[in-house]
């Protein structure tokens, strides 16, 4: 993305437009002077991604690449050196653009002199920009984010003053100082207060916001006049990373601006740079040790107490993912209600929480065995923690975005929580991650994947609950049974993430997975919630309508065939097409009855009226089983929607699926 964003961007930068200085401005991540002013600055914020922290060296690499200055220094934010230079080339007569949308660059805004370019939207932002952002002018802008403080930063301000007070204030006073000077003849008295009463927090509030235009710089403006990349050097980072389409465009470019044809740029004297910052998927040491270690489910706990359960919240936290599985007494999760949860934070360290088990503690030596337990077993479930209370202490991790949580279709995770005001984020599904890395060569259940990239056998879901008519549904399931059954998910979950994420990064696949495959579950989740509007009268005169329609097809069937038969049984439909009518043409099956496809029908038709309609009849057949019947049972009594399930990392072409019903199911005319 950046690699694509910067050549674009230089590429469109020509005639008028084209820079004649450049430089690209990094935060070098280290404590600067804000920190020592307000330790609690940028405190709150979570670590970076884990996939994404190899790639910060190879955003410098490819900078480089581009024959572009790499600007950095330590104790001071990016921010800072973007308004020393942009100072300081203005002050020697320079009209300067900043390619940023960032808020915080708007106090450095000078008409005509000091821009800002927002390359996502390609658009300008000057004077209107920050009035429509702040309500005041860029040298306004400082007082302004003073008063209103930032979030992001974990700048204070001043509580309770937004952006349309911070606006009002100061054009009503002039300047902070004013504001804060004349607080007590301000009428209303909460704002009175706050300002008299945060008065320092405020100032200091200044002091963060404020961008350092004086910084003892190393590398002066003026020596990053634009020189065009290198081709071979250029492109030797290109072709190492594997931006095969970004390749192309750039020796497309030098092709035709600088007669250059560089076909290989593996030819190159200078070695091109290997990628090796980023992870290549496969892992040695301590972490493919956890991956791969035995599974021992007679580790896991069940966790019946608050304490218990925020203790492991508290370890949960500490670790940066964890893994997760939510049961049901339903698969379909409109209805379904919570029946339990399984957390897991490293391997074989994972607890189950039962929460609505109506069924029950298993009994001694059942635990393990492969047999579904009895529907008629019902003893005591034993002490289960209130829902709201469990929900309430595990909220604050399942919401944590510091915290990735792991699932294997989390996308039922993220539906069964919400149910219960719970956003479950960030998340990651190994599911989704293989079917980014191997999309239609593998099958992507969770079975599969956990024998192929573990060696580990999943218990299927039919021996803990049963199967067929005998199955029992999640919340009549013996608690232990429960919980090594759901332990051993999460814990499967949170092996398959350390396996599978570092091969995204290696493969060059995380900006597919992070910006195409990870945002969906929780779109899905949304879309099945939200549920499809029908309209039933509509459906049921069309399912009358069809079946009158079949009657007369029918009528009209018997009336060429000179008796009445079952126009949906293949073998009597066979049998006086052949053996009665002696049409031509016919061919059988390996069980030796006549064959009345679609194919079969079509030719015949050709030759005589009967095949002609019993195709019609079938047509219509299908559109009522399939639409016109089928949909008007799918609605929801309460919702009055039909509310299908959508299947990620289930075809090989991409598409979504979708069942229970399947909205993908359009029948072909002449099926």
């Amino acid at each position: 993305g950046f690699c694509n964003m910067l050549w674009k961007f230089l590429e469109e930068m020509k005639g008028a437009e084209a820079p004649t200085h450049l430089a690209v401005i990094f935060d070098k991540s280290e404590v600067t002077f804000r920190n020592k002013l307000y330790p609690e600055y940028k405190a709150h914020r979570p670590p970076a991604p884990e996939d994404l922290v190899p790639q910060f060296p190879l955003i410098r690499d490819a900078t480089r690449a581009f024959n572009l200055p790499c600007i950095e220094m330590g104790g001071f934010e990016a921010d800072d050196l973007i308004a020393t230079y942009a100072r300081q080339a203005a002050a020697s007569g320079a009209s300067v653009r900043i390619v940023s949308s960032d808020k915080d660059l708007m106090q450095l805004i000078v008409d005509g002199v000091i821009q800002l370019y927002d390359p996502m939207k390609n658009r300008i932002l000057g004077l209107d920009a920050v009035m429509e952002k702040f309500g005041v002018g860029p040298d306004k802008v400082i007082d302004a984010q003073a008063l209103i403080g930032d979030s992001t930063d974990n700048v204070p301000g001043a509580p309770g003053i937004g952006p349309k007070t911070a606006a009002e204030l100061i054009n009503t006073f002039g300047t902070l100082d004013a504001i804060l000077e004349r607080a007590n003849e301000i009428k209303q008295q909460k704002r009175r207060e706050t300002l008299i009463n945060f008065a320092d927090q405020i100032r200091l509030s200044r002091e963060l916001v404020t961008l350092k235009s004086d910084v003892d710089v190393e590398e002066k403006w003026e020596s990053f006049a634009l020189r065009e990349a290198d081709p071979s050097m250029l492109l030797q980072f290109i072709d190492a990373m594997e931006f095969r389409t970004l390749g192309r465009r750039v020796r497309e470019h030098f092709a035709k601006e600088k007669g250059v044809q560089i076909v290989a740029s593996y030819a190159s004297a200078a070695p091109a740079p290997a990628p090796a910052h980023a992870d290549d998927g496969s892992r040695t040491g301590p972490v493919l040790e956890e991956i791969e270690r035995e599974f021992k489910r007679d580790a896991y706990k069940i966790v019946r107490d608050l304490p218990a359960l925020e203790d492991y919240v508290r370890r949960a936290k500490l670790t940066g993912a964890v893994g997760i599985d939510t049961e049901a007494d339903s698969f379909d999760a409109t209805r379904a209600e919570l029946v339990g949860l399984a957390l897991s934070i490293a391997a074989n360290d994972a607890i189950y929480v039962p929460l609505g088990h109506k069924g029950a503690e298993s009994r001694a030596g059942e635990l393990f065995a492969s047999e579904a337990p009895s529907e008629k077993t019902a003893p005591d479930t034993g002490a289960q923690i209130p829902l709201s209370a469990a929900l309430a202490a595990l909220q604050p991790l399942l919401e944590d975005a510091a915290v990735t949580k792991i699932g294997l279709n989390v996308k039922w995770d993220i539906a069964l929580l919400a149910k219960h005001g719970i956003a479950l984020a960030p998340y990651d599904d190994p599911m989704l991650a293989s079917y980014t890395l191997y999309g239609g060569l593998d099958d992507h259940d969770k079975i599969s994947l956990i024998e192929k990239h573990i060696g580990h056998a999943l218990t299927p879901y039919s021996d803990v609950a049963g199967k067929g008519k005998a199955q029992q549904s999640f919340d009549l399931v013996p608690v232990e049974r429960a919980a090594a059954y759901s332990c051993e998910y999460a814990d499967a979950a949170l092996r398959l993430h350390r396996k599978l994420k570092p091969a995204l990064a290696s493969n060059r696949l995380i900006t597919v997975y992070e910006t195409l495959e990870r945002p969906l579950p929780a779109i899905l989740t949304a879309m099945e919630r939200e549920g499809v509007k029908i309209d039933p009268q509509m459906l049921s005169r069309l399912s009358g309508d069809f079946a009158q329609r079949m009657l007369q097809y029918e009528a009209e069937a018997y009336t060429l065939a000179n008796k009445e038969f079952n126009l949906g049984s293949p073998k009597q439909l066979g049998e006086i097409l052949f053996d009665e009518l002696k049409l031509p043409g016919g061919s059988k099956t390996k069980t030796g009855a006549w064959s009345t496809d679609a194919t079969i029908l079509e030719d015949l038709a050709e030759q005589h009226d009967l095949p002609a309609k019993v195709l019609e009849w079938r047509q219509l057949s299908k559109l009522r089983s399939t639409y016109t019947e089928a949909l008007q049972a799918a609605v929801n009594p309460e919702t009055r929607r039909v509310h299908t399930t959508y299947a990620l990392a289930a075809s090989t072409t991409g598409r979504l699926a979708s069942n229970d019903p399947n909205l993908q199911n359009i029948p072909i005319r002449t099926e």
